[in-house]
């Protein structure tokens, strides 16, 4: 298989950076097994932009594409415009969404492809909004008797009529838990944007400041239980539903600070990881059994990747993130490669998996013969 494949990039988020690596990634490995590839820049105020193809040598600099018209970029464009033209061309490629963060995980890039008419990879607009909001997610979850980290949700309109009440309540359910610190982050972000570690939930200067760079990010934000040097574990998941589903991991990171923070994931040298750790036989069954039932419970396909902590001997399911980190040294790819493949395979099947769903799926549009 070796159709047309357009991968988008960036996102008005601020995980734009890391979508940029991730994405050019993606492209070079699906060119590199013969597909027709062009990259897409979304920038951070929203535009459009086809870029110019990075044929071998060295990648250009993340920071380059700040000015995508000095790199001889075709733009910019509106978001209609740039699908229209997608959908326009024979064939229509595969849209590879290599976007995190809202916009590009959140479901709305998802539904501009499905009005367009076009394929795109990874989870549907209802899934990828369930899997963006940690919340819903956890709420979710703990439906389901998944075991999650005990949290509280604040909302900022709440939080602006009564911030003295708000900060009150957050302390007495920092009084509950057995350490009393708190994880303060946004609702709807990844790669640790905004996410500030509380250490005394009774100092209000301390647990303002947090719940301030959080709301920078997101208008609802969560205080979860801080679980100090709790073990990070990522489980890889492959599939468009229960008859393929393959379930890889779960990989280690070693944060090389407090918590992996944002410096921890993307700074070079800072962590480490580990697609192979040590873990019982009965914890690794059980995380890959939870992995798997998050993943369907949200109605995940194509992949995903959900987050555990394992603390005190007991197993918390953390978040799923259905457009994981695809960079070369992402654990999602190297937990992938424990199963014989390797990362062009990974960005090949996904691109299948694409097909696939909207193979099986209605027609998106009908004609007047379709209608009872």
């Amino acid at each position: 298989m070796s159709g047309p494949v357009a991968v988008l990039m960036g996102g008005p988020s601020a995980e734009h950076d890391v979508s940029l690596v991730s994405g050019r990634a993606i492209a070079a490995a699906l060119a590199g097994r013969g597909h027709a590839v062009t990259l897409w820049l979304i920038t951070l105020d929203g535009t459009w932009w086809r870029v110019p193809s990075e044929p071998g040598g060295p990648l250009r600099p993340v920071a380059a594409y700040d000015d995508p018209a000095a790199l001889g970029a075709e733009g910019p464009f509106t978001a209609p415009v740039a699908l229209a033209r997608l959908a326009g061309e024979t064939p229509p490629p595969v849209v590879w969404i290599a976007l995190h963060g809202p916009f590009g995980e959140d479901g709305t890039v998802q539904a501009l492809c499905e009005a367009a008419g076009l394929v795109y990879t990874g989870s549907g607009v209802a899934a990828s909004a369930l899997g963006m909001d940690k919340h819903r997610f956890k709420q979710l979850a703990r439906g389901l008797e998944l075991p999650v980290v005990a949290w509280r949700s604040l909302e900022a309109t709440a939080y602006r009529a009564d911030p003295a009440g708000s900060l009150a309540r957050l302390e007495a359910f920092a009084t509950t838990l057995t350490d009393p610190r708190l994880m303060i982050k946004p609702n709807r972000l990844g790669s640790s944007v905004g996410m500030i570690i509380v250490r005394r939930p009774d100092e209000p200067p301390e647990l303002e400041a947090a719940l301030a760079e959080a709301f920078r990010y997101d208008d609802l934000v969560l205080a979860e239980a801080y679980l100090a040097g709790a073990r990070e574990l990522e489980v890889g998941v492959v599939g468009n539903g229960l008859a393929d589903l393959a379930v890889f991991g779960p990989g280690e990171v070693f944060p090389g600070h407090e918590f992996y923070d944002y410096h921890a994931k993307y700074d070079p040298g800072v962590s480490r990881t580990t697609a192979r750790p040590e873990l019982d036989e009965r914890a690794r069954t059980t995380i890959r059994e939870q992995a798997a039932a998050a993943y369907l419970a949200v109605g995940a396909t194509g992949f995903g990747r959900v987050d555990f902590l394992l603390h005190g001997g007991r197993i918390y399911l953390s978040e799923i993130n259905t457009i994981p980190g695809f960079t070369p040294i992402s654990l999602f790819p190297l937990v992938w490669e424990t199963g014989g493949g390797d990362f062009a395979d990974l960005a090949e099947r996904i691109v299948e998996l694409a097909i696939a769903r909207a193979a099986g799926r209605p027609r998106s549009h009908l004609t007047r013969a379709d209608l009872p």
